[in-house]
């Protein structure tokens, strides 16, 4: 089947909720679409983000079960549940520092990444030590002051971080249900489970954040329950 372009593939995509037991998908394609996943745009290139890709049918039944068993997730083929992982922070800084030095070929180059190099040894640790939930208090509190007298960036409790990590995650998990649409494939991202016994059963740390569940598989005829509805784009849409 040809791969669909951007346009259809937005076109093709509903949340397809009861997926066809006799049309199986390929899960090195679903495993590729996670890759193409990990190309979205994230905040400051951290890439504080996890996918379980869910292929054996007993963790399926038990991820399912942990969704209410709703039919987007007790029929689908496979899951994916894509993780937020604030906690990885300091590795995922490291990850890029190695990255910068590693392009470094002249002293040329030395000048040209001091930028950079400030910027993750400095500016983004002193940002996530605000996931410390003092520290972010503390941070609030400077940065409410500076706002009075100049341009701050204030979200930088550790609930203001959170919804940055959940933004980038649900970034790439639009790229990985774009990438499945391509393919023909059919998702619905579920944000109805129990968020701690889940956890448990993935083996995640404490501190991390699971963004939603997605089911994949093909849609069955009844599997999308309606006409797509959107409010009409004048209500939406601003230019100034």
């Amino acid at each position: 089947m040809k791969e669909k372009t951007v346009s259809e593939a937005i076109a093709h995509r509903r949340s397809v909720r009861i997926y066809d037991p006799e049309k199986p998908i390929e899960t090195d394609k679903v495993k590729y679409c996670i890759e193409q996943a990990t190309l979205a745009a994230t905040s400051s290139n951290l890439q504080l983000w996890e996918f379980y890709h869910i292929t054996s049918p007993e963790m399926k039944k038990q991820v399912a079960l942990n969704c209410y068993n709703q039919p987007a997730a007790k029929t689908a083929q496979e899951l994916v549940i894509p993780v937020v992982r604030l906690d990885l922070w300091r590795e995922r800084i490291q990850a890029n520092l190695d990255f910068i030095h590693s392009n470094v070929k002249t002293p040329e180059d030395e000048k040209k990444i001091k930028g950079a190099l400030t910027y993750y040894q400095k500016i983004i640790p002193k940002l996530y030590r605000g996931t410390y939930y003092l520290i972010g208090l503390v941070q609030k509190i400077k940065v409410s002051l500076d706002g009075l007298r100049k341009v701050s960036y204030r979200e930088v409790t550790a609930g203001d971080l959170r919804v940055v990590g959940h933004k980038s995650t649900a970034l790439a998990a639009q790229n990985f249900m774009m990438s499945m649409a391509a393919q023909g494939y059919d998702t619905c991202p579920m944000e109805g489970f129990d968020s701690q016994r889940l956890k448990k059963i993935l083996g995640l740390p404490k501190k991390a954040q699971i963004s939603m569940v997605i089911g994949c598989g093909i849609r069955k005829p009844d599997g999308i329950y309606g006409k797509r509805f959107r409010i009409p784009f004048k209500e939406v849409y601003r230019e100034l």
